[in-house]
């Protein structure tokens, strides 16, 4: 006989609500645990945190001048031109730079009963956990100091609340702009797209650098003046300018600029969210897969990309051909090719506007003898876009994360490794460097110094390509596993800017024999400049590959676990 047995179905006790508590106390955790045994990146945050108060310091001190000197003349002009500088900043910085802290993964929460709402609230609070938050918060605090000071207590009222909106505001306008950038990456579509508009914003700081440097040689300040109320009506000034307007009796602005940083915000976010979404999925919805169009060549042939299309069909061809796919194919890589062409647009254009400013300033009579340009300019700044555009492989490794066990498990050897991956970045690169060559020449109404920045070019960028091997063996660190382009680890966006600082300079100092010669051999260097860049540049590249490889081959093990993601 069956003896029923009674069960307690008493309920359960009603769910906790998730809110962005729990995301803050969850990004801590995971910053804790990724120093765990990682003494590097303790390092590394330590000397974040020391650059952030540096950096807190002497923006309190500026915003505080107006104040501590009890002077408003020029307290708009400073309010608005620094928070301005601040906001481009974090939305431009990511994108070029530092990338984006994404601690918290989107894509995690992808499975989750969360609703959009609460996950937008969530990253939103714990991205403002962070110490460039914090020394931004500290920076702009000397607006309060300020407004205090000229307009009483309310006036350093309205400008506590509008810093804390201007630091609201950073931070949705950056997660926006990375995240819309992240998802229209991903869609091949549009990936030309993304480059216009990366390469019109960079191209425009040239204009309004020149037009900025006009002004202070002149020393027009009430015309500076007139553009910073301007600008103070954008959401770019707005939230740092409303206590200085309370100060200076303007009531009624007050109220009205934080309801515009309110706005900003809120169309920031909703933007936000509507990018996440898709960044949760890990992929751009882009319609109908085309057709496949009439494929000729065998399973091997079809595997090299066209621009790899030359190469032998042997253990070299495929390593090339591999990372030339990736370097098309991945979001990521694909989003540092997009800088270096952002760079060499801009860098022409600054030239091709000094230059033209010192003819004019010639036939005025104001210089004799220089002409608006000299090899020995060009050449410096050719050292400075070639060495940024190697730079980009300081971490070429961690590009490929777990992916990378791969080459270990085959035994891939370092010098060939090495030397597959420089070929396969420069059937991208070596075209820009050429385009900007010939562009530049042109604007400077120069056709026969197209040999000199181009070899100028080469031997800095074959220089960079030796100094990025070996710092890419010896101070690699993970990416973490996300479709988002710009996103960062905890403290890895510290260790990239410390890298990309370091490369730079020693590729620059390396580089300082072309510098050298096109100062002792004047007219000549514009002939000898192609042929000796190259060879030089060939040589250091050859060079770099040959001794890093050893280092590489030793290193195998230790890099897979350095550029494996932790969990």
């Amino acid at each position: 006989m069956a003896v029923p047995v009674s069960i307690d179905t008493a309920p359960a006790g009603p769910a906790r609500t998730v809110g962005a508590r729990h995301f803050v106390r969850l990004k801590l955790r995971v910053m804790g645990n990724s120093f765990r045994g990682q003494g590097w990146r303790v390092a590394l945050f330590i000397g974040g945190a020391l650059f952030g108060l540096w950096f807190a310091a002497s923006g309190f001190f500026l915003f505080a001048a107006p104040g501590l000197t009890d002077n408003g003349r020029y307290a708009v002009l400073i309010a608005a031109a620094g928070g301005g500088l601040l906001v481009l900043g974090w939305l431009l910085l990511p994108l070029v730079f530092f990338g984006v802290d994404e601690t918290l993964d989107p894509a995690r929460f992808a499975l989750l009963p969360l609703t959009r709402r609460t996950l937008v609230t969530g990253l939103f609070a714990a991205a403002l956990v962070s110490v460039p938050m914090l020394a931004v918060l500290i920076a702009s605090s000397g607006l309060v100091l300020t407004s205090w000071v000229l307009g009483g207590w309310s006036a350093g009222l309205v400008a506590g609340i509008g810093v804390l909106g201007g630091l609201l505001l950073c931070v949705a306008a950056s997660r926006a702009v990375t995240s819309a950038f992240a998802t229209m990456l991903r869609s091949r579509r549009v990936r030309d797209l993304a480059a216009v508009l990366l390469a019109v914003t960079a191209a425009l700081l040239g204009p309004l650098q020149v037009f900025g440097l006009a002004a202070l040689q002149e020393t027009d300040w009430t015309r500076l003046t007139g553009v910073a109320t301007v600008i103070g009506w954008t959401p770019f000034g707005a939230p740092w300018t409303a206590g200085i307007d309370l100060a200076q009796g303007r009531v009624w602005a007050a109220p009205v600029k934080l309801l515009i940083t309110a706005v900003a915000i809120g169309a920031l976010l909703a933007w936000w969210s509507r990018s996440l979404e898709s960044a949760m999925v890990g992929a751009a919805s882009t319609g109908k897969a085309p057709a496949q169009r009439g494929v000729t060549g065998g399973a091997v042939a079809q595997l090299f990309p066209r621009v790899a299309g030359w190469l032998r069909r042997d253990r070299f061809g495929a390593l090339v051909a591999r990372e030339a796919r990736y370097w098309w194919r991945d979001a990521r890589r694909r989003a540092n090719l997009i800088t270096i062409a952002v760079v060499g647009i801009f860098i022409p254009v600054m030239i091709n506007l000094g230059g033209l400013s010192l003819a004019v300033e010639e036939r005025q009579g104001f210089t004799a003898g220089a002409g608006g340009s000299s090899p020995v300019l060009v050449t410096l700044s050719m050292i400075f876009i070639g060495v940024l555009a190697a730079v980009t492989l300081a971490n070429q490794f961690g590009f490929d994360g777990s992916a990378y066990a791969v080459n270990v498990v085959t035994g891939v050897p370092g010098r060939m490794e090495l030397r597959a991956r420089m070929t396969a970045f420069s059937l991208y690169v070596l075209p820009m460097l050429a385009f900007v060559a010939v562009v530049l020449s042109l604007l400077l109404g120069r056709p026969g110094w197209i040999g000199l920045a181009a070899g100028s070019l080469a031997a800095t960028y074959g220089v960079g390509l030796a100094v990025n091997s070996f710092v890419s063996v010896l101070g690699a660190y993970s990416l973490p596993e996300t479709s988002n382009p710009f996103a960062m680890n905890s403290g890895a966006g510290m260790a990239k800017g410390l890298l990309t600082l370091l490369v730079m300079i020693v590729s620059a100092v390396a580089a300082v024999p072309m510098l050298v010669a096109a100062a002792l051999l004047g007219d000549a260097w514009l002939w000898l400049a192609f042929p000796l860049g190259a060879a030089y540049g060939l040589g250091a590249a050859l060079l770099g590959a040959y001794l890093a490889g050893d280092v590489l081959d030793r290193r195998q093990p230790e890099l897979l676990v350095t550029v494996t993601p932790r969990r």
